[in-house]
Order: C-alpha cells, then sequence, then structure tokens
C-alpha cells in the first residue's frame, strides 16, 4: 500500500511539472505502446530482471547507461550506435555497460512488435526498472521517444559531470539540460549503485616513486582511503574496479548520502556536496529520510528522462540498437 502511494503521488507530481516542460514532454504518453505494442514495458522488465539475476551490477550499469545516453544529444539513444568516433568509442564510456540487457530486450521486442519500439525508451525504461529491482522506488514513465542519428565522441565530454567537478561546474551543466541543483543532488544518488575503475577517482591520490600512494584530498576518510589505496596497487588500477557505495553496494537507498556525510564519498564530485551550502542541506536531509528520497528521485528522473527527446519527424525507430536504419 505504502509503494502504491508512493508510485501514485510520484505521477501526481509529474503532471505538475509537465506545466513546466512542455516542450520537451508534449509528444511523450503514458502507456504510449498500449494499442502497438502493450507489453512492450513487460518485455523491457522481464530483459532487465533476467540480466540483474545473473549480474548483481546490471542494475547499476543500466542506470549510468542512461545518464549517459541523456546528457549527450538528449535521450535518444545515440551512445548505443557502434562505429568510428562514436560516443560509445570515447574514453569516458568505455567503461559504460549494459549494452547486452538492452540488446536482449530490443530483440524480443522486435520478435513481437516489428518497427514499433524505440532504442531510446529501452534505454529509459530499463533504468528506470533497474532502480526497482535494485529495491528503489517504483516510478511511472511516459514513452514514445525516437532514436538520434547522430552520435559523435566530441560531444561526450563538453556534457557529463567529470569526477573532479565542483558544484558550479555541475550545477552549470545540469542547468544547460534544464535540470535544477535540487535535481543534482538528488540524481547523484544515483551512485548509491555502480562501479567505478581508480582512475576515476585517482586524483585525491598521489603516487610516489616507489609506487605507493598517498593521500592528498583532506576530506576523504583516512580508513576509507586506505581501503582505496590497498585496491587501486600500482601497476593494476588500469583494470581494478571499486563499488560507489561500500556498504550497500548493489541497493538502490540513501546510502550514498550517510556515505558522503561520513566523507566516504568515492568522487571528488560527490565529497564537494557537503562543502557547499547550496547542496549540503539536502544531503543532510536525504541521509536522515529514505522515502523523501525515492518520491524525490522520481521526479528528477522524471525531468532527466525528458531531456532531448526527439519526436515526431525527428530521427528514427531502429531495427538494431547499434546501427542506424539503412
Amino acid at each position: 500500500m505504502a509503494k502504491a502511494a508512493s508510485c501514485w503521488k510520484i505521477c501526481c507530481n509529474y503532471f505538475v511539472l509537465l506545466g513546466l516542460f512542455v516542450p520537451a514532454t508534449a509528444a511523450l504518453s503514458f502507456g504510449f505502446y498500449s494499442a502497438t505494442c502493450p507489453a512492450a514495458e513487460l518485455i523491457v522488465k522481464n530483459a532487465v530482471r533476467s540480466a540483474s539475476s545473473e549480474d548483481p551490477t546490471v542494475p547499476g550499469k543500466l542506470l549510468r547507461l542512461m545518464f549517459h545516453d541523456c546528457f549527450v544529444e538528449g535521450c535518444d539513444a545515440s551512445i548505443l550506435l557502434q562505429g568510428n568516433e562514436t560516443e560509445r568509442t570515447d574514453p569516458a564510456n568505455k567503461s559504460v555497460g549494459g549494452f547486452e540487457a538492452i540488446d536482449s530486450a530490443k530483440r524480443t521486442l522486435e520478435f513481437f512488435c516489428p518497427g514499433i519500439v524505440s532504442c531510446a525508451d529501452v534505454v529509459v525504461l530499463a533504468a528506470r526498472d533497474a532502480v526497482e529491482f535494485a529495491g528503489g522506488p517504483s516510478v511511472e514513465v511516459p514513452t514514445g521517444r525516437r532514436d538520434g542519428r547522430i552520435s559523435a565522441a566530441t560531444n561526450v565530454r563538453p556534457n557529463i559531470v567529470d569526477t573532479s567537478f565542483s558544484v558550479d561546474q555541475m550545477m552549470s551543466l545540469f542547468s544547460s539540460k534544464g535540470l535544477s541543483a535540487d535535481d543534482l543532488v538528488i540524481l547523484s544518488g544515483a551512485h548509491t549503485m555502480g562501479t567505478a575503475h581508480c582512475s576515476a577517482f585517482s586524483d585525491r591520490f598521489r603516487k610516489g616513486p616507489n609506487g605507493q600512494m598517498t593521500l592528498i584530498d583532506a576530506s576523504l576518510d583516512v580508513t576509507y582511503a586506505n581501503e582505496l589505496m590497498q585496491r587501486c596497487f600500482a601497476g593494476a588500477a588500469s583494470t581494478v574496479v571499486v563499488d560507489n557505495d561500500p556498504a550497500t553496494a548493489n541497493v538502490f537507498d540513501n546510502q550514498y548520502y550517510k556515505n558522503i556525510l561520513s566523507h566516504k564519498g568515492l568522487f571528488q564530485s560527490d565529497s564537494v556536496l557537503i562543502s557547499d551550502g547550496r547542496t549540503r542541506a539536502h544531503v543532510e536531509r536525504f541521509a536522515k529520510d529514505q522515502i523523501g528520497f525515492f518520491e524525490n528521485w522520481g521526479q528528477s528522473f522524471l525531468k532527466l528522462s525528458s531531456v532531448g527527446v526527439k519526436s515526431g519527424d525527428e530521427g528514427e525507430i531502429r531495427l538494431s540498437c547499434s546501427t542506424n536504419n539503412v
């Protein structure tokens, strides 16, 4: 009952938001595929469930995949396109995963509803389902996105958050996508799942001439820093991955905010959220209130899923997510 009430509240809040974001969401609707492919969302959910059951890191990968897609060219599945100099080839996307789950869902959709469901919608639905599968809130999302035809590696770096960003830099980038400072703190909660290579936070340490690493970022808990240094020893840092959340790695919860307050945020871009008065209050609130975080997550997730949406004559409905139609 409580979960149903929470979902109802999220949906109602979304309709309020629609008044502010009509241009981005005008072509989207709830139940967009109800007549043309009524099992579309169930097919995606089953693919996510199957992949996540085999590999508990899949939910975090699918959520990150959506972020990296929507922030570059909008939510149009441009990150899925393969080829020379595509988004997928940029070093910032080398560690992005979850593609197999997307491809699995798309193959099933093409079997039952050929040429109907866009890869862009699959990416968003899969990320939504990944959060729910990992224990997070269930969010109703509108569909009807179309797939973009453009994917360029040069568009990646200017449009995604670097782990060394300051609050001002992150706010500026989020604002350019129609997202607020509140959305920044809420969507950063995605780091409650997922993994990162040592290179993603290596700027918080210094490597000595003997190969040993020392902590240079005083904002990081010393014990936690020592654990990271033990994992990221010299010579293996390029291949070793660590959990974003050292406490509940594969669970979508509010532990991320507790970690930050305990100075155990993995990235510098996490830690700075408590050093700025514009964001610290939200971190403190969500660390104490998981229900509040879940409700706010639903609203911010919906806004993110509407960034740069293509509709009408824009883009296409790809038959294969990795290639444009001929």
